[in-house]
């Protein structure tokens, strides 16, 4: 099978391809991604290959192949062939079947199965989905879920803390179902490397759990993703963050961990004291995974306070300076058509309100007038005091006929499309979620060396200014100063002697 050059989380194009991932939506809420696959035949029973089976119908595939993303997609009657006539078999059929096996050419099967046909699907008004191109955000509210996932508020502010951009390099720790991975791709995506020495923007991840590990790995490669995301299966806590006994050369880092003070000594651009052994010099022979010509910029993602108040210890032992802990409080926000008044057809049990005050009263007036014809109306009654069943009948033939007539009459509003009609208003979320976690922000700067300042010295010279406060002492200012205000005096005096001149010259 050969897949896309690019992922299609990145470059999905305009249509929808066959062996590509697709995201389903079913309703606001529910999401469902799949692969679409080409029809070649029978498929699990249903003679038009593979099928989505959903509350709101069946969706071949072969419906949402080479359609723009975004289509609506009919549901379809779907021929379930030998599936829809499954029976349980007892051993005499398991008997009987074997034998005929053995009886059959070993050909005549596989010629049968060929011969099968791809049914053209015919559509059905059981409902409809849409196709959706795959994003990070779709993928959050879609992916299965093997840990606590990073939804979208919170990875969109952490990406912008830690100043990720096309180009950077950034470790995970921690990852889990993947979801922050795609994110952090995408906002590092400038290309795919076209050799190992080629430097482009890349995630460098860590998962210590092995079986995770996998459905991750799988995850990518399905993605096409594993040439930008370099999955290792490491504790990071004793193994730390290099690739091969290599720096990756981090911009930017997330801990997604349960004790991420035991894997800040790790993100160190020099050996830690305690780690070093004694006589020992805390550079020597030990590997740092930050960029050396660069600030680092990191976040940790810690549900507890107990956490984040031994995280931060560790971060200021460390030399983390502009330590911040921010927690993400998210309620969406819902446009919807407020459509109120007496002639709108709602929902079975609803009750409805008039539009304003005049259309109130006109109700008002059309059930007082309702209420005196009842009352008006001769009472056929029987010998137990109930009405007469012909004239209930006839009374309320009467009424519905007047009812109409009046309806008939009456001004009907002008109509309008249902996406037009009513006022646009704007409704919070009737339940606010809960506390996720709490983000812990901080940044290492970079190791000034003495190279560093000759190269600085040598770019940018001092000592040398001409005029600059604070290159000069004290003195010669006030020098500098008298200097200047005779030459204020000097000028004074020329344009004095210059005026004393032409007034003698005109005399």
């Amino acid at each position: 099978m050969t897949r896309p050059t690019v992922s299609p989380f990145l470059e999905p194009g305009l249509h929808t391809k066959p062996r590509s991932l697709a995201i389903l939506q079913l309703s606001r809420d529910n999401l469902l991604p799949i692969y679409l696959q080409e029809a070649s035949g029978e498929h699990d029973g249903y003679a038009e290959g593979a099928v989505v089976n959903t509350r709101y119908g069946s969706f071949p595939h072969s419906t949402m192949l080479n359609v723009p993303w975004g289509s609506q997609i009919r549901a379809s009657k779907v021929d379930t062939g030998s599936r829809g006539r499954k029976r349980k078999r007892g051993p005499k059929d398991d008997a009987s079947r074997d034998d005929a096996e053995e009886n059959q050419p070993e050909t005549a099967d596989n010629n049968a199965t060929e011969a099968i046909g791809v049914k053209q699907a015919v559509a059905d008004d059981s409902g409809f989905i849409h196709v959706l191109p795959p994003t990070p955000e779709l993928w959050t509210q879609s992916l299965p879920h093997r840990t606590q996932v990073v939804y979208t508020p919170d990875y969109s502010y952490i990406l912008h803390r830690i100043r990720a951009r096309p180009g950077s390099t950034i470790i995970e720790a921690g990852a889990g179902s993947g979801s922050f991975t795609h994110a952090s791709v995408r906002a590092v995506y400038n290309g795919y490397p076209s050799s190992a020495e080629d430097r482009k923007g890349k995630v460098f991840s860590f998962e210590y759990h092995e079986e995770r590990y996998h459905k991750m790995k799988k995850e990518l490669t399905d993605h096409n993703l594993d040439g930008l995301v370099h999955l290792t299966h490491r504790d990071v806590y004793n193994g730390g963050f290099l690739i091969d006994g290599k720096s990756p050369e981090a911009d930017a880092i997330f801990l997604d961990l349960p004790k991420p003070w035991e894997a800040l000594p790790h993100l160190s651009r020099r050996k830690p004291q305690h780690q070093a052994k004694e006589g020992e010099d805390s550079a020597a022979e030990w590997t740092s995974p930050l960029n050396p010509k660069r600030a680092v910029h990191i976040c940790t993602f810690s549900p507890c306070i107990e956490q984040v108040t031994r995280t931060v210890s560790a971060m200021r032992r460390l030399g983390w300076v502009d330590i911040d802990m921010v927690e993400i409080a998210n309620r969406k926000l819902h446009t919807i058509r407020d459509r109120v008044g007496l002639h709108y057809q709602t929902d079975r049990g609803v009750n409805v309100s008039p539009h304003d005050v005049e259309e109130a009263l006109e109700r008002l007036a059309e059930i007082e007038e309702r209420v005196r014809e009842q009352a008006a109306r001769p009472r056929g009654a029987g010998e137990d005091g109930a009405e007469d069943a012909d004239t209930v009948m006839k009374n309320g033939d009467e009424a519905a006929k007047k009812d109409d007539d009046k309806t008939s009459s009456a001004e009907q509003p002008p109509f309008q499309t249902p996406w037009v009609d009513g006022r646009l208003i704007t409704k919070g979320e009737p339940e606010i979620k809960t506390h996720t976690s709490y983000l812990v922000f901080a940044v290492l700067p970079r190791e000034w060396t003495e190279e560093d300042e000759a190269a600085a010295f040598a770019k940018y010279p001092c000592g040398k200014e001409k005029a600059v406060v604070g290159s000069i002492d004290k003195q010669t200012r006030k020098k500098e100063r008298r200097e200047q205000l005779q030459k204020i005096g000097d000028r004074k005096a020329r344009r004095k002697e210059r005026a004393e001149k032409i007034a003698e010259a005109v005399e």
